[in-house]
């Protein structure tokens, strides 16, 4: 089945889950996501996962500087995977939505995300002045830059 031609409430197994938060909504696209945010979840969850749920942007962060880790300065400072993912992520339509999202999901398997946060923010995705998309991408760079700030202090202490 295609993201287009994607519809909520077609997946059986889903529904006894879902539709006692949609209720009588009428809102297509409300229903696409809550639909779209309860798979992500059951995707994602693990039992024992205790930490502080995070924003996905910040969550992004949190793993891309995870993997910069491991990297030579020169390579760090070039948009990695993870960064060239979450922008693909931040220009999806409406119809890429569910499966990038669902791929950034699946990368952060070890990130533990706010799905209620991340619902408010899908459920204005189409807003003309893409307050969701810029509001995940400052999360995301302020929180990637305090990663390296925090880096590149530590290395100072070490080597004075």
């Amino acid at each position: 089945m295609s993201a287009g031609s994607w519809n909520p409430g077609t997946y059986v197994q889903a529904i006894p889950y879902v539709e006692p938060f949609v209720k009588d909504e009428d809102n297509l696209w409300r229903r696409k996501m809550l639909y779209l945010v309860a798979g992500v979840w059951a995707a994602h969850w693990r039992e024992g996962m205790n930490e502080a749920p995070m924003p996905i942007g910040k969550a992004c962060a949190a793993f891309d500087s995870e993997k910069r880790r491991t990297m030579s300065m020169d390579d760090r400072r070039k948009s990695s995977s993870t960064e060239k993912r979450f922008v693909t992520l931040l220009d999806a339509d409406s119809d890429q939505l569910p499966n990038r999202l669902r791929q950034m999901i699946a990368l952060l398997k070890e990130q533990a995300i706010d799905f209620d946060a991340l619902l408010k923010g899908l459920l204005y995705w189409n807003d003309d002045q893409k307050r969701t998309q810029n509001a995940w991408a400052r999360d995301y760079y302020r929180n990637l830059n305090h990663e390296a700030d925090t880096e590149r202090n530590n290395d100072k202490e070490t080597s004075e």
